[in-house]
């Protein structure tokens, strides 16, 4: 076996753990349907680049980057590479909606897989990931697994019946948090602030409310009450975001993002 980790579909959140994995080891292969992609990404992160079957055949953990509706013709293709192993693989899948037994269904084996849930910050080693492990996941594997990822950010065990209502918040999460990101700094360039100069304040404010939420373990509501003086500037700005209901809107979208993630392994 030559590679700790390796990496089918270098795409957006490929990338992400790939870079992730790039800070605690050096000895991965990336594949992907253009190679290109794969050596540019290879050449970047110091990992070698190949093909799915050369992944699948010198890869001790076996990241499977593709979407869901793509797993199993994949899988299928490098069936004949997995099985002629002397030791079995680890299959790490982050496809949204497709269980671990859908996985090795597709494998055509029980191989041992770890079914993972990332978000795109894991290549700033700020992200979340959510795991499960198979039965065949042994001890060693798991602990293994949690090395490769060490550099990724908070790694949370969460049973694989909640897996993609955890994604939808997590997994999902990012784009709702830029949004809104977004729109705070939009308010500020509205009111005079330089774009580059709103953006980083909003960025930091962000930064700073979430760790006060970890930190401190109160809840947000309380939290955003402490930031509302009475007759002050930041409650007519609550007012105003209640009056839009803003709050039941984010409620909706990870309900809608639950939804869609359950949907997308039938």
């Amino acid at each position: 076996m030559k590679y700790t980790f390796g990496l089918i579909g270098s795409g957006n959140m490929g990338g992400a753990i790939a870079h992730a994995v790039s800070q605690s080891l050096k000895d991965g292969i990336l594949a992907d349907r253009s190679l290109e992609k794969a050596q540019a990404l290879a050449r970047e992160l110091g990992f070698q680049a190949g093909d799915n079957e050369e992944a699948a055949r010198n890869s001790r953990y076996l990241f499977l980057g593709v979407k869901p509706h793509l797993m199993g013709g994949m899988l299928a293709s490098i069936r004949p590479a997995l099985e002629a192993r002397h030791e079995a693989p680890v299959l790490v899948s982050m496809a949204a909606g497709l269980t671990i037994a859908q996985i090795q269904e597709m494998a055509g084996k029980d191989y041992p897989v770890v079914r993972i849930m990332p978000n795109t910050p894991v290549a700033v080693g700020q992200g979340v990931v959510l795991y499960e492990a198979s039965e065949t996941v042994t001890s060693d594997m798991l602990d293994g697994f949690l090395h490769v990822m060490a550099k990724a950010g908070k790694l949370y065990h969460i049973e694989e019946s909640l897996m993609d209502v955890g994604a939808s918040v997590s997994g999902c999460g990012p784009a709702f948090v830029y949004m809104v990101l977004d729109a705070i700094a939009d308010g500020g360039v509205a009111c005079g602030l330089p774009r580059p100069d709103a953006v980083c304040y909003a960025a930091q404010t962000m930064l700073g409310a979430a760790q006060m939420v970890l930190e401190t373990g109160k809840h947000p509501a309380q939290l955003k009450n402490d930031v509302c003086s009475p007759g002050g500037s930041t409650i007519q700005g609550v007012r105003t975001l209640e009056q839009r209901a803003v709050h039941a809107a984010f409620m909706d979208a990870v309900i809608s993002a639950c939804d869609k993630n359950a949907a997308l392994g039938k």
